[in-house]
């Protein structure tokens, strides 16, 4: 009987320590799974935010919300945005163009552009908001224009006896229909589209750059440049990597010595995702790919 307590007692005793272990470690991983933009921002004064635009230009809520809350916060003196995308979406890049104006404005924060290897088209649109751009010797920026296009396959269909069948509203309501060829009519009103975006994109360059709009259209017919071809032609303020974008952001936001820089969590993962050590999908999502003609400012 004493050694059956005994046991007891030890098994008891495993057991607790087990459950106790257990406790401590989701603590731990719901301390780190709330970490993100508020994490950092609680280590004290005086910080340059550090938002990074990766890849190309889609869904850009994530980013936006980051730069809005880095607006709002008191610590953050500086944002640097750091890019390496080709562009995108051309309504994707001007909401993140026009969230770093009104964070300047309103906000009254220093905003500074910092292009890695690429920030062409919509990436070079989103570095116009900033009051300085940085840029590597050989990074590729520029290709200022606006794009539209698709895959036709109407051959295809045709090769296949398959017919596409189309009942609408009005003539230009399929214009893009990539199951058939433009018609003079589709392809002047694209063209005008096109034309119209394009004309956004030149108005920032020119407003953020301070030149004159017949300047930029000069520069405007999508090619790019180099850094320090972009440097030439005024469309950067200086070449230098990373770490000089900061220094610059802390210099322009009054902050003394080095400043302290913080980044968003790349990625906020659930409790249960560490328990089940694997990602959970997300619902399915509306994406501008699914439309039949996308508009965009993007280096091809």
């Amino acid at each position: 009987m004493a050694e059956q307590r005994a046991n007891l007692l030890r098994w008891m005793a495993v057991g607790g320590a087990a459950l106790l272990g257990f406790v401590v470690v989701v603590l731990v991983l719901v301390f780190y799974s709330m970490r993100g933009v508020e994490g950092d921002l609680a280590l004290g004064g005086d910080k340059v935010a550090v938002v990074e635009v990766t890849g190309e230009i889609r869904d850009t809520s994530d980013i936006v919300q980051q730069i809005q809350d880095y607006g709002k916060e008191d610590s953050v003196r500086a944002i640097v945005v750091r890019l390496n995308t080709p562009g995108g979406s051309a309504a994707a890049t001007e909401e993140v163009y026009a969230e770093i104006k009104r964070v300047r404005d309103e906000k009254k924060k220093v905003v500074v552009a910092s292009i890695a290897s690429v920030g062409a088209s919509g990436g070079y649109y989103i570095a116009c908001a900033a009051q300085r751009i940085f840029a590597n010797p050989s990074s590729i920026t520029g290709s200022i224009g606006a794009i539209a296009q698709w895959t036709s396959y109407g051959d295809l269909l045709r090769w296949a006896k398959m017919k596409d069948v189309v009942i609408k509203s009005g003539s230009l309501k399929d214009a893009g229909n990539p199951a058939r060829d433009l018609t003079p009519e589709e392809r002047a009103y694209i063209q005008s589209v096109i034309n119209d975006i394009h004309g956004h994109f030149v108005k920032a360059v020119a407003e953020g750059r301070k030149l004159k709009v017949e300047e930029v259209r000069k520069l405007a017919d999508g090619r790019v440049f180099t850094g320090t071809q972009a440097l030439e032609n005024h469309l950067v303020d200086s070449l230098g990597n990373l770490h000089d974008a900061i220094r610059e952001a802390a210099k322009l936001a009054g902050i003394k010595g080095e400043p302290k820089v913080v980044h968003p969590s790349r990625e906020r993962r659930s409790l249960l995702d560490w328990l089940i050590g694997e990602k959970l999908p997300l619902p399915p999502v509306v994406r501008n790919s699914d439309a039949p003609v996308q508009f965009q400012y993007l280096w091809r």
